[in-house]
């Protein structure tokens, strides 16, 4: 069994959220996903998320790729969260290209093309400028 482990806000969830965790699925038989804890959004964006942590990993958990799901406290704890979910694979969007590689001695690290204009960002910015 090969276990692929990616993480995300999946605020908003949108067809590029689906097709990442679809192509995240097809490198392993088992497909945990992280996902950012409202203070870890607050952290890295500068905002809170639409919907909080419960409502999207609810989103998340009940897609049909997705095996687990667990939330994601610290970018700092990356290597304890491959260690203790026994991932062989880390899947992470392009826009985090090269920032992972260091994990490359417990796992292979793998960076998905984003799908072309989609984005939660630019969602909420279309949303406020209607």
């Amino acid at each position: 069994m090969k276990t692929v482990l990616t993480f995300g806000t999946f605020d908003l969830f949108h067809v590029g959220h689906l097709k990442l965790l679809q192509r995240a699925k097809q490198y392993g038989d088992v497909l945990i996903v992280g996902v950012s804890s409202d203070a870890l959004n607050m952290y890295k964006k500068k905002r809170l998320p639409i919907y909080n942590q419960h409502a999207r990993m609810e989103i998340v958990r009940n897609l049909k790729m997705v095996d687990q799901v667990f939330v994601e406290e610290s970018l700092k704890l990356k290597r304890d969260y491959i260690e203790q979910y026994k991932a062989d694979v880390l899947i992470m969007g392009d826009d985090w290209k090269g920032k992972f590689d260091e994990f490359n001695d417990v796992c292979r690290v793998i960076y998905l093309d984003r799908t072309p204009s989609i984005s939660t960002t630019g969602t909420i910015e279309q949303i406020l400028l209607r």
